[in-house]
Protein backbone atom coordinates (compact mmCIF):
# COMPACT_ATOMS: atom_id res chain seq x y z
CA UNK A 1 0.00 0.00 0.00
CA UNK A 2 1.55 3.27 -1.14
CA UNK A 3 0.32 6.40 1.25
CA UNK A 4 1.02 10.35 -0.37
CA UNK A 5 0.97 12.62 2.22
CA UNK A 6 0.51 16.31 1.56
CA UNK A 7 3.29 19.06 2.80
CA UNK A 8 2.65 22.81 2.92
CA UNK A 9 6.42 22.89 1.74
CA UNK A 10 7.67 25.38 -0.30
CA UNK A 11 9.15 23.26 -2.49
CA UNK A 12 5.98 21.17 -3.66
CA UNK A 13 5.77 22.87 -6.86
CA UNK A 14 9.07 21.44 -8.07
CA UNK A 15 7.94 18.21 -6.66
CA UNK A 16 4.98 18.74 -8.95
CA UNK A 17 6.92 18.88 -11.64
CA UNK A 18 9.08 15.80 -10.62
CA UNK A 19 5.77 13.66 -10.07
CA UNK A 20 4.81 14.40 -14.29
CA UNK A 21 8.09 13.73 -15.06
CA UNK A 22 8.19 10.43 -13.05
CA UNK A 23 5.25 9.72 -15.00
CA UNK A 24 6.39 10.46 -18.32
CA UNK A 25 9.68 8.72 -17.98
CA UNK A 26 10.86 6.44 -15.08
CA UNK A 27 15.17 6.01 -15.30
CA UNK A 28 14.72 3.10 -13.47
CA UNK A 29 12.01 0.48 -12.90
CA UNK A 30 12.03 -2.70 -10.58
CA UNK A 31 9.07 -5.21 -11.37
CA UNK A 32 8.37 -7.59 -8.95
CA UNK A 33 11.75 -7.53 -7.61
CA UNK A 34 12.98 -10.34 -5.04
CA UNK A 35 16.00 -11.55 -3.07
CA UNK A 36 16.52 -14.82 -1.20
CA UNK A 37 19.92 -15.39 0.89
CA UNK A 38 20.74 -18.69 1.50
CA UNK A 39 18.06 -21.61 1.39
CA UNK A 40 15.72 -23.77 3.28
CA UNK A 41 15.31 -23.01 6.58
CA UNK A 42 18.58 -20.58 6.73
CA UNK A 43 16.74 -18.11 3.71
CA UNK A 44 16.66 -14.49 4.16
CA UNK A 45 14.14 -13.15 2.23
CA UNK A 46 15.85 -9.23 1.59
CA UNK A 47 13.11 -8.09 -1.11
CA UNK A 48 9.37 -9.69 -1.19
CA UNK A 49 8.24 -8.48 -4.75
CA UNK A 50 8.94 -4.79 -4.89
CA UNK A 51 7.29 -2.95 -7.50
CA UNK A 52 9.46 0.92 -7.79
CA UNK A 53 9.85 3.21 -10.31
CA UNK A 54 12.03 6.40 -10.17
CA UNK A 55 11.99 9.41 -12.20
CA UNK A 56 13.88 10.72 -14.37
CA UNK A 57 15.47 14.28 -13.23
CA UNK A 58 14.21 13.23 -9.86
CA UNK A 59 15.91 12.73 -6.91
CA UNK A 60 14.32 10.01 -4.69
CA UNK A 61 15.24 8.53 -1.18
CA UNK A 62 15.00 5.09 -0.04
CA UNK A 63 14.52 4.52 3.90
CA UNK A 64 13.44 2.10 5.93
CA UNK A 65 14.00 0.77 9.09
CA UNK A 66 17.39 -1.55 9.63
CA UNK A 67 16.94 -4.79 7.42
CA UNK A 68 14.06 -3.54 5.63
CA UNK A 69 16.00 -4.36 2.48
CA UNK A 70 16.95 -1.22 1.61
CA UNK A 71 20.40 -1.41 0.69
CA UNK A 72 19.86 -4.99 -1.25
CA UNK A 73 17.27 -2.55 -3.16
CA UNK A 74 19.52 -0.43 -4.35
CA UNK A 75 22.08 -3.01 -5.20
CA UNK A 76 19.94 -4.84 -7.09
CA UNK A 77 18.44 -1.63 -9.36
CA UNK A 78 22.37 -1.27 -9.60
CA UNK A 79 23.67 -4.14 -10.65
CA UNK A 80 25.60 -4.93 -8.00
CA UNK A 81 23.68 -8.07 -6.78
CA UNK A 82 22.31 -10.04 -8.63
CA UNK A 83 18.06 -11.03 -8.26
CA UNK A 84 16.57 -14.00 -7.40
CA UNK A 85 13.51 -12.78 -9.91
CA UNK A 86 12.11 -9.88 -11.24
CA UNK A 87 13.18 -7.34 -13.32
CA UNK A 88 14.88 -4.01 -13.16
CA UNK A 89 15.42 -1.80 -16.45
CA UNK A 90 17.84 1.29 -16.27
CA UNK A 91 16.80 3.88 -19.26
CA UNK A 92 14.79 1.16 -21.09
CA UNK A 93 17.40 -1.66 -20.96
CA UNK A 94 16.76 -4.74 -18.84
CA UNK A 95 19.63 -5.19 -17.00
CA UNK A 96 18.98 -8.03 -15.25
CA UNK A 97 19.48 -10.90 -17.83
CA UNK A 98 23.07 -8.93 -18.81
CA UNK A 99 25.91 -11.25 -18.48
CA UNK A 100 28.86 -9.95 -16.65
CA UNK A 101 30.75 -8.25 -19.32
CA UNK A 102 28.19 -5.81 -20.77
CA UNK A 103 26.89 -5.53 -17.12
CA UNK A 104 30.02 -4.21 -15.89
CA UNK A 105 29.71 -1.73 -19.36
CA UNK A 106 26.10 -0.55 -18.77
CA UNK A 107 27.83 0.42 -15.15
CA UNK A 108 30.68 2.37 -16.54
CA UNK A 109 28.63 4.15 -19.27
CA UNK A 110 25.09 4.66 -17.51
CA UNK A 111 25.57 4.44 -13.94
CA UNK A 112 27.14 6.76 -11.32
CA UNK A 113 28.14 5.90 -7.77
CA UNK A 114 28.24 8.02 -4.56
CA UNK A 115 29.69 5.75 -1.66
CA UNK A 116 29.48 6.46 2.25
CA UNK A 117 33.47 5.48 2.08
CA UNK A 118 34.33 8.20 -0.70
CA UNK A 119 36.70 5.62 -3.04
CA UNK A 120 39.02 8.08 -4.28
CA UNK A 121 42.58 6.64 -5.06
CA UNK A 122 45.11 8.24 -2.61
CA UNK A 123 47.90 9.35 -5.08
CA UNK A 124 45.86 11.48 -7.78
CA UNK A 125 45.02 14.96 -7.51
CA UNK A 126 41.04 15.37 -7.30
CA UNK A 127 40.89 16.29 -10.74
CA UNK A 128 42.73 13.22 -11.88
CA UNK A 129 39.92 11.36 -9.60
CA UNK A 130 37.40 13.11 -11.05
CA UNK A 131 38.13 11.98 -14.35
CA UNK A 132 39.21 8.78 -13.89
CA UNK A 133 35.92 6.84 -14.40
CA UNK A 134 36.16 8.68 -18.41
CA UNK A 135 39.73 7.45 -18.93
CA UNK A 136 38.96 3.68 -18.15
CA UNK A 137 35.72 4.05 -20.42
CA UNK A 138 37.92 5.58 -23.23
CA UNK A 139 36.03 8.65 -23.27
CA UNK A 140 37.08 11.97 -23.47
CA UNK A 141 35.84 14.52 -20.78
CA UNK A 142 32.85 17.61 -21.78
CA UNK A 143 35.34 19.97 -20.66
CA UNK A 144 32.10 22.66 -20.33
CA UNK A 145 29.77 19.92 -18.37
CA UNK A 146 33.57 19.38 -16.58
CA UNK A 147 33.75 23.14 -15.80
CA UNK A 148 30.08 23.71 -14.95
CA UNK A 149 30.30 20.11 -11.98
CA UNK A 150 33.40 21.78 -10.52
CA UNK A 151 31.74 25.07 -9.97
CA UNK A 152 28.49 23.77 -8.92
CA UNK A 153 30.39 21.37 -6.58
CA UNK A 154 32.71 24.50 -5.50
CA UNK A 155 35.93 22.38 -6.07
CA UNK A 156 37.92 24.99 -8.76
CA UNK A 157 40.53 25.66 -6.01
CA UNK A 158 40.88 21.72 -5.08
CA UNK A 159 41.60 20.49 -8.27
CA UNK A 160 45.41 19.95 -7.86
CA UNK A 161 45.08 18.21 -3.98
CA UNK A 162 45.19 15.04 -3.33
CA UNK A 163 42.81 13.01 -1.00
CA UNK A 164 44.81 13.34 2.29
CA UNK A 165 44.80 17.44 1.85
CA UNK A 166 41.33 17.56 1.68
CA UNK A 167 38.80 17.53 4.50
CA UNK A 168 36.38 14.51 4.72
CA UNK A 169 33.56 16.67 2.94
CA UNK A 170 35.60 17.97 0.15
CA UNK A 171 36.71 14.22 -0.76
CA UNK A 172 33.31 13.49 -0.95
CA UNK A 173 32.62 16.22 -3.11
CA UNK A 174 35.30 14.87 -5.39
CA UNK A 175 33.26 11.42 -5.73
CA UNK A 176 30.28 13.62 -6.47
CA UNK A 177 32.10 15.29 -8.88
CA UNK A 178 33.63 12.30 -10.35
CA UNK A 179 30.08 10.65 -10.60
CA UNK A 180 28.57 13.55 -12.40
CA UNK A 181 31.33 14.52 -15.29
CA UNK A 182 30.65 11.23 -17.13
CA UNK A 183 26.86 12.09 -17.35
CA UNK A 184 25.72 8.87 -16.04
CA UNK A 185 21.57 8.21 -16.72
CA UNK A 186 21.61 7.63 -13.19
CA UNK A 187 23.45 7.92 -9.77
CA UNK A 188 23.02 5.83 -7.10
CA UNK A 189 24.12 6.93 -3.48
CA UNK A 190 24.58 4.60 -0.56
CA UNK A 191 24.60 6.60 2.86
CA UNK A 192 26.61 9.60 1.15
CA UNK A 193 26.71 11.21 4.52
CA UNK A 194 27.28 8.60 6.61
CA UNK A 195 31.07 10.08 7.25
CA UNK A 196 30.44 13.70 7.40
CA UNK A 197 29.79 16.59 10.04
CA UNK A 198 26.38 17.67 9.74
CA UNK A 199 27.90 20.49 7.72
CA UNK A 200 29.87 19.11 5.25
CA UNK A 201 26.21 16.64 5.04
CA UNK A 202 24.55 19.53 3.92
CA UNK A 203 26.84 20.89 1.83
CA UNK A 204 27.15 17.29 -0.21
CA UNK A 205 23.56 17.11 -0.25
CA UNK A 206 22.88 20.47 -1.64
CA UNK A 207 25.29 19.47 -4.87
CA UNK A 208 23.33 16.60 -4.89
CA UNK A 209 19.93 18.43 -5.16
CA UNK A 210 21.18 21.10 -7.48
CA UNK A 211 22.88 18.45 -9.72
CA UNK A 212 19.30 17.27 -10.15
CA UNK A 213 17.66 21.08 -10.45
CA UNK A 214 20.62 22.14 -12.76
CA UNK A 215 22.03 19.49 -14.62
CA UNK A 216 19.07 17.26 -15.24
CA UNK A 217 20.42 14.34 -13.08
CA UNK A 218 18.78 11.37 -11.82
CA UNK A 219 19.57 10.42 -8.19
CA UNK A 220 18.55 7.12 -5.84
CA UNK A 221 20.04 7.91 -2.13
CA UNK A 222 19.93 5.31 0.59
CA UNK A 223 19.86 6.91 3.59
CA UNK A 224 19.23 6.08 7.14
CA UNK A 225 19.08 9.95 8.37
CA UNK A 226 15.55 11.75 7.93
CA UNK A 227 17.48 15.31 7.68
CA UNK A 228 19.37 14.20 4.53
CA UNK A 229 15.60 12.18 2.90
CA UNK A 230 14.63 15.80 3.62
CA UNK A 231 16.78 16.45 0.53
CA UNK A 232 14.76 14.79 -2.15
CA UNK A 233 11.81 14.91 -4.03
CA UNK A 234 10.24 11.49 -3.11
CA UNK A 235 10.74 9.07 -0.43
CA UNK A 236 9.95 5.56 -0.32
CA UNK A 237 10.12 3.22 2.68
CA UNK A 238 10.65 -0.04 2.94
CA UNK A 239 9.61 -2.52 6.14
CA UNK A 240 10.82 -6.55 6.02
CA UNK A 241 11.49 -6.16 2.40
CA UNK A 242 8.34 -4.82 0.80
CA UNK A 243 7.53 -1.29 -0.27
CA UNK A 244 5.00 0.30 2.13
CA UNK A 245 4.79 4.02 2.46
CA UNK A 246 6.07 6.98 -0.59
CA UNK A 247 6.18 10.41 0.78
CA UNK A 248 6.12 13.54 -1.44
CA UNK A 249 8.13 16.68 -0.78
CA UNK A 250 9.32 15.92 2.65
CA UNK A 251 10.96 17.36 5.71
CA UNK A 252 12.66 15.84 8.43
CA UNK A 253 9.65 15.45 10.87
CA UNK A 254 7.32 13.98 8.68
CA UNK A 255 10.08 11.58 7.31
CA UNK A 256 10.89 10.93 11.05
CA UNK A 257 6.99 10.62 11.91
CA UNK A 258 6.94 8.14 8.95
CA UNK A 259 9.62 5.90 10.44
CA UNK A 260 8.24 5.64 13.73
CA UNK A 261 4.78 4.59 12.48
CA UNK A 262 6.67 2.23 10.45
CA UNK A 263 8.23 0.42 13.84
CA UNK A 264 5.62 1.00 15.92
CA UNK A 265 2.96 -0.99 13.49
CA UNK A 266 2.33 -4.57 13.71
CA UNK A 267 4.37 -6.75 11.71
Amino acid sequence: MALFLGSTNPRSDVVSRTEARTTAAAAVIASGLTKVYGKGDAAVHALRGVDVSFGAEAFTAIMGPSGSGKSTLMHCLAGLDTVSSGSVRIGGTEITGLDDKRLTMLRRERIGFVFQSFNLLPTLTAEQNILLPLQIAGRQPDRALLDRVVDTVGLRDRLGHRPSELSGGQQQRVAVARALAARPQVIFADEPTGNLDSRSGAEVLSFLRTSVRELGQTIVMVTHDPVAASYADRVVFLRDGLLVRELAAPTPQTVLDTLVGLEAAPC
